[in-house]
């Protein structure tokens, strides 16, 4: 296939296979796919691999929740928002009938479905309808809503419902972001305790609980290194896995209790490995790439999974864990080929304090003597991670003539405690260095261009573009793009959500005590020091990194005396989408009309 024949359009629209779950039986297997070009729900039947479409537009657009199949094995419990708000309702969904019914309406708060109790009569979901996220139960026939948990901290990541009618979940009582423990509650209310800590300095999370209640699988970060053990319930004795020389996450038990899953975090790769727990050995699944959203089915002999790796897109198989062989359930969907995709390599670079930053590089075809422009594109989260895996963002960049350098920056997860916390109280700081050594990094390659590096992300990394291009502004950027961005940390604390302000102060500190620093680390407060070009992307319905965001650069700029303009100094370029939320990257037609934006603003300023 010719070079001009792969297109934006064509790598834009492969579809990916999401959030694959499996029922209580384990005999049908639901997931998210937007072959369709948009988000649709399929049943899969892991034992014959055919599966069917079951929903036809009710989904929405971007998928920020997930969902749970309630116990008759035919319903699941979902959300809808508006245009990208993140205000979910929970609808219930007959996969038989196709009927679907919304059975929360609270229009101003986001609910999430959790899990379902185990006589199948509750719902457990987590809410903001009473201002900060805690547990509610519901009662799948009176629709009664019971408010569980009445925390001032958001009570978020994962829960599990418990034979003995407690109810497990993830909790963080103090505001020091090195913490989180695993607390219970009875399901209806009346006692309440944690279960597991190791310090106040460690993070110890949930995955889940076995059939008979007796188990929880769980990870701990107290070594340094993220490690999966098993807690037993009744004597609170924990067993370690794995040697604790790789992050490993705790995901799944077995239906018959006597494996667990767990998914090693290594080099940037990510595999799964089985561990059986009444002899203490363990297999790993040695593919390259990345592995995720495991899950046990056909009485425990098989695992269902999501793989890809630099040059395949995503790959929906089983695994015969008897045979050790993969069967392939939805192969990549796209007639491109490995030969079509450019190598997605695996890079270090030295940053301004002696450490060492992780990244994945990916370059065009070079012509001989050709200097190429070059981008750096930081990540989400802060603690988000670049892996080996079909980036979606690289080949698109490098087939339009774009060297892209994506940088595992400090406070990245992936490698150990003690590296994803560096950029605790001092976003915009050592990671802004570590974003400009990697500017410093494409300056030596013989093929890049040093004159025309560009810098780009969503959410944080739009933030990081904002910095970039202000407070380290004599770092000598052409130009940066910063999609929904944050361009001041306390104008976003300010319109977010209690669970996101407290997000931002666990790493930032609080506002009336780290004042200058919040200051000092927004974009805002160095904006006269632009010089170089900008373009800001954003949607309307955004409740992470709020409209107002982007709005206020904007408005900056344009009293500063810049034009909105696609060429010359002093000047901007504004888009905002008013059908969107915190990006959509999921919905193929936002897909591609965002990448478009992109790549046309960096063909004119590189």
């Amino acid at each position: 296939m010719s070079k001009k024949e792969i297109t934006i359009e064509k790598l834009a629209s492969i579809p990916t296979v999401m959030l694959i779950k499996a029922n209580k039986d384990k005999d049908k297997i639901g997931f998210y796919w937007n072959k369709t070009k948009r988000n649709e729900f399929y049943v899969l039947n892991p034992e014959t691999l055919e599966y069917k479409q079951i929903t036809d537009g009710h989904l929405p657009k971007a998928i920020r929740a997930g969902f749970v199949w309630l116990k008759d094995n035919i319903h699941i419990a979902y959300t809808r928002d508006k245009d990208g708000n993140e205000n979910h309702d929970i609808y219930l969904f007959n996969t038989e009938t196709k009927e679907s019914t919304q059975i929360t309406d609270t229009p101003e708060a986001q609910e999430y479905p959790i899990t379902i109790s185990p006589d199948g009569k509750n719902l457990l979901f987590s809410s903001t309808r009473q201002g900060q996220l805690n547990l509610f139960i519901l009662n799948l026939e009176t629709k009664e809503v019971q408010q569980l948990t009445a925390n001032d901290k958001p009570t978020w990541g994962n829960a599990v419902w418990g034979k003995n009618g407690w109810i497990y979940y993830d909790f963080n009582d103090t505001h020091n972001i090195k913490n989180s423990d695993v607390w219970g509650i009875k399901e209806d209310g009346s006692e309440i305790k944690m279960i597991f800590r190791i310090s106040e300095e460690s993070n110890d999370t949930l995955a889940d609980i076995n059939e008979e209640g007796t188990l929880l699988a769980i990870s701990s970060d107290h070594s340094g290194v993220k490690q999966a053990g098993i807690l037993n319930i009744l004597t609170n004795k924990i067993k370690w896995l794995g040697e604790g020389q790789f992050e490993e996450d705790a995901v799944e038990f077995s239906k018959d209790g006597e494996k667990l899953v767990v998914l090693r975090n290594k080099d940037a790769e990510i595999i799964p490995v089985i561990h059986f727990l009444a002899t203490g050995g363990y297999t790993r699944l040695d593919f390259k790439g990345l592995v995720y959203n495991t899950t046990f089915c056909l009485d425990d002999k098989y695992l269902i999974y999501i793989r890809t790796d630099t040059k395949t897109p995503m790959v929906f198989a089983r695994y015969n864990l008897q045979k050790e062989e993969e069967e392939i359930i939805i192969p990549p969907q796209t007639d491109l080929t490995a030969e079509d995709f450019y190598d997605v390599e695996y890079v270090k670079y030295p940053t301004f304090d002696e450490q060492i930053i992780p990244a994945t590089l990916c370059k065009p075809k070079l012509e001989p003597g050709k200097k190429y422009p070059a981008l750096v594109n930081v990540h989400g989260g802060p603690t988000g991670q670049y892996f080996r895996m079909f980036d979606m963002f690289s080949q698109i960049f490098s087939h339009e003539g774009f060297v892209i350098l994506n940088p595992n920056i400090r406070g990245s997860t992936g490698y150990g405690k003690e590296f994803m916390e560096m950029n605790l109280n001092d976003w915009g700081g050592g990671d802004a260095k570590d974003v400009i050594w990697a500017k410093k990094y494409l300056e030596t390659l013989d093929y890049v261009d040093p004159e025309r590096i560009g810098v780009f992300g969503g959410s944080y990394g739009g933030y990081m573009t904002f910095i970039q291009l202000t407070k380290y502004a004599d770092a000598g950027w052409k130009t940066g793009s910063a999609w929904i961005g944050i361009s001041h940390l306390k104008t976003m604390f300010d319109k977010s959500k209690p669970h996101f302000k407290y997000f931002l102060t666990l790493h930032m500190g609080p506002y009336e005590q780290n004042k200058d620093l919040w200051d000092d680390r927004s974009a805002m407060t160095h904006i006269e020091k632009i010089t170089a070009p900008i373009q800001m992307i954003h949607g309307v319905n955004d409740p992470r990194c709020p409209i107002e965001e982007s709005r206020q650069f904007r408005d900056k700029l344009v009293e500063m005396g810049w034009k909105e303009s696609t060429e010359g100094e002093n000047t901007f370029e504004y888009v905002e989408f008013t059908d969107e939320g915190h990006g959509a990257f999921s919905d193929i037609a936002m897909r591609i009309r965002t990448f478009k934006l992109f790549i046309d603003f960096f063909k004119r300023r590189l």
